[in-house]
């Protein structure tokens, strides 16, 4: 039997598959598509991510091929510069198409020993006391001890394991492609700068090869987003908007997206789990979609994997759900207020020139962009210092870099004391005594994902929280 089944093999799927292998679990990840795509939804990584990666080793791989921007404009497209010191070694969104972060993210998984199988579907679904059963449209069964649905916004897993998708349907929609244009370049920036001033869901930007990226607001909604718009439609939208075509021939691929706003009912239904799209999608603005995805993914392998291994405390699994649902909440909240902001009609317009305004104070731009980046994010773990709950930024300590410590998968504590003993769970908690001032209490006790779930100086509270965490001392 397969410890875990992942159905998706996108960036949630690959990085959550990775995650189990890290912690020694073999997990199977089922791809419906036979070929990876060409279309590229996706351009970004914000702060929280890249903080991720670093903890994994990754983000060398990923600097290499993405480009550094500023984070600037990107609630509702309000242009205002970054507010200064933010919390994070990594003050910047890493632009890097999302056909580039799935192959880097494929590459490490096979590194790691993840099965990949494509042209497989899932048709079927049953669980039991001991396992899920996944059928393939041919006949055949896999069977695992968990399933994870991280198979997108059209979840067959949250169909079949009766999970309900409340929210709002889309009411706008936005054509999406990239084509080759037929004008001169400046041209086309002096038209969008122009279009823009009112309509910030319109951009044609230049993507390299002579290639441009085109987003259009569409007119009206698909009754089937599936289907990808036609050229002549594009063209359409385009001159309705613009006032030109640019010329655009040649697409590479095209897309539509809507701004439909739902989040699932619960992220698991017995030994069958949601994770990304599966169970929530939003708009896209502010570019916080994949990142969410790839955030559920490390929130939940190693609380996953300890199920699976035997050790987990009675709850830890039931604790995936508990904080990553209200993440998903405020991501929904904060899109629906943003595309909102985007609207041409009057009313809106006026509530945007008003928080304009407002962000000129730098704690609503700190706020704002902390949402976007998800470096804000407080997990409620109950009573202590401010700093539970969160996760601890990068710090540079003797034994080498906090991210770096946390490369291996495991639990951390950091105690500036040298008194405490994790005996009893050294197998699943690594002890570091710092040097330094990099923290303003004795000691800290982070989990794999980075977050601080204990602060103090006392053995016995410890051991507490060693427990709650991290199962029963052997």
């Amino acid at each position: 039997m397969i410890d875990v089944i992942i159905t998706g093999g996108g960036p949630t799927g690959v990085m959550l598959a990775s995650e189990l292998r890290l912690q020694g679990v073999r997990p199977v990840v089922l791809e419906r598509d036979a070929e990876p795509t060409k279309v590229v939804r996706s351009l970004g990584l914000h702060a929280r991510s890249i903080e991720l990666l670093d903890q994994r080793g990754l983000l060398e791989r990923f600097l290499a091929k993405g480009q550094q921007h500023p984070l600037g404009g990107f609630f509702a497209g309000i242009e205002k510069p970054a507010p200064h010191g933010l919390d994070t070694p990594y003050p910047f969104a890493l632009g890097i198409p999302q056909t580039t972060t799935e192959r880097l993210l494929r590459e490490y998984a096979a590194e790691l020993g993840v099965e990949l199988r494509r042209g497989a579907e899932v048709v079927g679904l049953s669980q039991d006391e001991d396992g899920v059963t996944a059928g393939l449209p041919d006949g055949t069964q896999v069977r695992g001890r968990y399933l994870v649905g991280c198979d997108g916004g059209r979840s067959t897993v949250r169909k079949l394991a009766g999970i309900g998708f409340p929210g709002e349907p889309s009411r706008v929609e936005t054509l999406l492609g990239e084509l080759r244009i037929g004008v001169p370049p400046e041209e086309v920036m002096a038209t969008v700068a122009e279009v823009r001033k009112t309509h910030k869901r319109f951009g044609v930007v230049p993507f390299g090869e002579g290639v441009f990226r085109v987003v259009v607001p569409a007119d009206g909604v698909a009754e089937d987003r599936t289907v990808p718009p036609t050229l002549d439609e594009v063209k359409a939208q385009l001159t309705a908007v613009a006032g030109t075509d640019f010329g655009v021939h040649s697409p590479r691929w095209l897309s539509r997206f809507g701004d439909a706003t739902r989040l699932a009912d619960r992220f698991r239904a017995g030994r069958v789990l949601l994770a990304g799209d599966a169970g929530h999608i939003h708009p896209p603005t502010g570019g916080q979609g994949l990142n969410l995805g790839l955030q559920d993914a490390v929130n939940l392998g190693w609380k996953l994997a300890a199920a699976l291994h035997g050790w987990a405390p009675e709850g830890l699994l039931d604790t995936y759900e508990a904080e990553r649902r209200p993440v998903a909440a405020d991501v929904l909240d904060n899109t629906r207020a943003q595309i909102q902001l985007m609207s041409t009609e009057p009313g809106p317009q006026s509530v945007r020139k008003l928080l304009a305004e407002l962000m000129d104070f730098e704690e609503v731009n700190r706020h704002l962009i902390e949402k976007i980046t998800a470096t804000a994010i407080r997990y409620d773990f109950g009573a202590g210092p401010d700093l539970v709950g969160r996760r601890l930024p990068d710090v540079p300590l003797k034994q080498g870099r906090l991210f770096e410590l946390l490369r291996t998968g495991r639990g951390l504590l950091l105690d500036r004391t040298g008194e405490l003993s994790v005996a009893g769970w050294s197998e699943r908690v690594d002890h570091v005594v710092p040097d330094g001032e990099q923290f303003d209490v004795p000691a800290v006790l982070l989990r794999p994902d980075g977050h601080v779930v204990w602060a103090g100086e006392g053995q016995r509270e410890l051991a507490a929280h060693l427990k709650r965490w991290f199962g029963a001392a052997r």
